[in-house]
């Protein structure tokens, strides 16, 4: 019997490596594939769609935040890992009477890494999750010496994550996290997601930039124009929201992101 405790300090006990688990939130089950998982993940939900082939092919339980309970009995878990925001308390109290659930629990770079190397340690994947650190690490240390040098470090950026009504990503969360990775300040001091009026007369801040994300709401170039109207100072760009808010394996490729899109905007 092994015991792990998840990033919300809870204790769970294996009594052997899991042979079937559900993963409950996107970015994770794209770790999972990165890990070399195929045949032990059995199901994820509809929103798991990195990788493709996953996404067409696994036992999709629902939602994040709407897990069918019946299509998770029949797969028969003997483990579920999930996430403190992307999941609903009812629901992970419900998975408990299923299987052990280790949930992670995630607001910065810092706690990206702990989850990665806890679910390495989980799974027996030590080693190649401790790589994967590595290079995520030496990926966002050349962020770092890049945003030294910019002229953009300490500018303002909103963070749209859906369109009418408006949200963005507040303090508290990884966006926010990413975003401070990049050398800008939150335009909002307002924390999780807090709803902006799009109203003609604007925001009450006029940011440096307005960041329309691709996710969960799909911005496009169509939207820019009433943006543009709203803040007219501002510069307003569309933006990966997976680079900004997967906190997976993807990690390793989103410095490279963040640098470029920094560098369109000078």
């Amino acid at each position: 019997m092994n015991e792990f405790t998840d990033q919300m300090n809870q204790t769970i006990r294996l009594e052997s490596p899991p042979r079937r688990i559900v993963s409950l939130v996107p970015s994770q089950t794209e770790l999972l594939h990165y890990l070399g998982l195929e045949d032990e993940v059995v199901g994820i939900t509809k929103f798991c769609i990195h990788p493709k082939e996953w996404h067409e092919n696994k036992a999709r339980i629902g939602g994040t935040k709407a897990v069918n309970l019946e299509k998770v009995l029949l797969l028969n878990p003997d483990l579920i890992i999930g996430n403190k925001e992307e999941n609903t308390k009812e629901d992970i109290e419900m998975l408990k009477s299923v299987a052990p659930v280790w949930m992670s629990d995630i607001y910065d770079l810092s706690d990206a890494i702990l989850m990665l190397r806890e679910i390495g340690n989980m799974l027996g994947k030590s080693e190649l999750t401790n790589a994967l650190i590595t290079e995520i690490l030496s990926e966002f240390s050349k962020l770092d010496e890049f945003v030294e040098t910019s002229s953009l470090k300490g500018k303002s950026a909103l963070y749209f994550i859906w369109n009418d009504p408006g949200f963005v990503a507040g303090k508290s969360t990884f966006i926010d996290g990413m975003l401070s990775q990049c050398g800008l300040k939150n335009a909002t001091r307002e924390t999780r997601y807090p709803e902006v009026p799009l109203s003609s007369d604007g925001y009450r801040v006029q940011p440096d930039f307005v960041f329309l994300s691709s996710e969960p709401f799909p911005f496009e170039e169509k939207h820019i124009e009433s943006f543009q109207k709203r803040y007219p100072n501002s510069k307003i760009v569309l933006v990966d929201g997976e680079m900004f808010s997967w906190y997976g394996s993807r990690l390793k490729d989103a410095p490279k992101y963040f640098q470029q899109l920094l560098e369109s905007l000078v």
